[in-house]
């Protein structure tokens, strides 16, 4: 295994286990800096998410872990930063948007933190 894919896998679950940590961790501020928590990539076909993401109306919604995002313009509200990338190599983590509550969570087995 190549250093560079051993460090991939090295992030990924360290991204997993802090991101699972964090309570009001959904609560998200998108920034468009390096400083962000999370770098994201946001999939058209949900067989690719890692993580099936609902955008919720309500703060109040957005805890846990289960995909229930929601989005704030303030940095100081916020659980996590995160920034968008267009590139699936550069993300920690692909999400899906859904339309259905139900259906948001974890869609891959291996970054399940549960």
């Amino acid at each position: 295994m190549s250093l560079q894919k051993y460090f991939k896998i090295l992030l990924t679950s360290a991204t997993c286990f802090f991101y699972c940590l964090a309570g009001d961790a959904q609560v998200i501020y998108v920034t468009q800096y390096n400083d962000a928590d999370l770098v994201v990539f946001v999939t058209e076909y949900k067989s690719d998410a890692d993580l099936v993401v609902y955008k919720t109306s309500y703060p109040s919604e957005a805890k846990g872990d289960q995909g229930l995002w929601f989005f704030t313009k303030q940095k100081s509200d916020a659980g996590k930063s995160i920034r968008f990338t267009r590139y699936r190599s550069q993300a920690d983590l692909v999400v899906y948007y859904t339309n259905f509550k139900s259906d948001a969570g974890w869609a891959k087995k291996k970054k399940n933190c549960k």
